[in-house]
């Protein structure tokens, strides 16, 4: 049962990992906490954006669309590795995914398919979007894909917690894919070696 970190603690530990961090407006209080609670938290999900163009992108993680409103993330990670905070709290980016899957996250064990959506993961996860257009031929820049194994380590570390506890949506909701152009077991083990 972990708590969410202060907001401040969430901003330093990025930094502390070597990241570049923008703060959009007032993030650390823009989230969705009226429609429930967030916490305890149990690991790191990432998702892509199907977007293009960064100031786009944050825009639209931040305020979200007609049906969904934001914020869509706690951190927008753009091409060029810069971590946009746009919310901190409760986010819309998890939705209902599979309680199995959460108590093998919780467990840090293997996990199993995603065959159900009944669970709140809204509540549990932290959110990272990364921008993709997720058609698996846009390309993912190698400062990108450093940033969001720094970003997924610097959630991990704070919390004690394996690379076992970073996730993708395509893990945890059934239908979903992203992130789309690389595998999560790939991304697990860089966020493992940094963490030795």
């Amino acid at each position: 049962m972990a708590s969410p970190m202060p907001a401040g603690s969430f901003l330093d530990g990025l930094r502390a990992e070597g990241l570049t961090v923008v703060e959009v407006g007032d993030w650390e209080h823009h989230n969705r906490n009226h429609k429930g609670p967030w916490g305890p938290v149990h690991g790191v999900m990432i998702h892509h954006t199907v977007t293009s163009g960064a100031d786009r992108t944050v825009d639209i993680c931040r305020d979200g669309y007609p049906g969904l409103p934001g914020p869509l993330c706690h951190g927008v990670i753009t091409k060029d590795g810069t971590v946009h905070l746009v919310g901190y709290g409760r986010a819309n980016h998890a939705g209902l995914g599979d309680d199995d899957v959460l108590r093998a996250v919780i467990a840090e064990k293997a996990l199993p398919p995603d065959n159900e959506a009944n669970t709140d993961g809204n509540r549990h996860f932290y959110g990272f979007e990364c921008e993709n257009l997720g058609d698996g031929e846009d390309p993912w820049p190698e400062a990108q894909l450093a940033a969001i194994e720094k970003a997924a380590a610097a959630v991990c570390r704070h919390h004690g917690w394996t690379e076992r506890s970073v996730i993708g949506h395509l893990e945890w909701q059934p239908g979903k894919v992203d992130p789309r152009g690389f595998t999560m077991a790939w991304l697990r083990e860089r966020v493992r070696d940094r963490l030795k």
